[in-house]
């Protein structure tokens, strides 16, 4: 479980570095400013929780159920928050429905709220 903060914390910060350059190079050209607005959300709170993951395993011991949970609904949560995000905008540039996705954002948001929680758990 170590290295799963580190590897995804990795892989979140490098991709989201990626998509915010995708996001202000190529795509400010073709999104509407509030398509692109939402964009960059999804785009920081990846980036935030990419350093989140780094701090988890800077910070605590693994060696507990509550640090892990802490990774678990970071991982999952980026993936359900920023993931529908990314969604809801390609869906939106193309005029398509989203309202089977966007369900998933507040779920990801609740996931990622509870990583936080289950942080300051593992520190008390």
């Amino acid at each position: 479980m170590q290295n799963l903060a580190f590897i995804f914390g990795g892989l979140f910060g490098a991709s989201a570095i990626i998509l915010g350059a995708f996001g202000s190079h190529l795509l400010k050209k073709k999104w509407s400013k509030e398509i692109l607005d939402s964009f960059e959300i999804g785009v920081k709170y990846q980036m935030y929780h990419a350093l989140f993951l780094i701090l988890l395993q800077i910070s605590l011991p693994f060696n507990n159920t509550t640090s892990n949970l802490a990774v678990i609904c970071t991982i999952i949560g980026v993936f359900l928050f920023s993931g529908s995000i990314y969604g809801i905008c390609i869906l939106k540039s193309r005029k398509l429905p989203v309202k089977f996705i966007g369900p998933l954002t507040p779920l990801g948001g609740l996931c990622l709220l509870l990583a936080w929680l289950f942080f300051i758990m593992a520190l008390l």
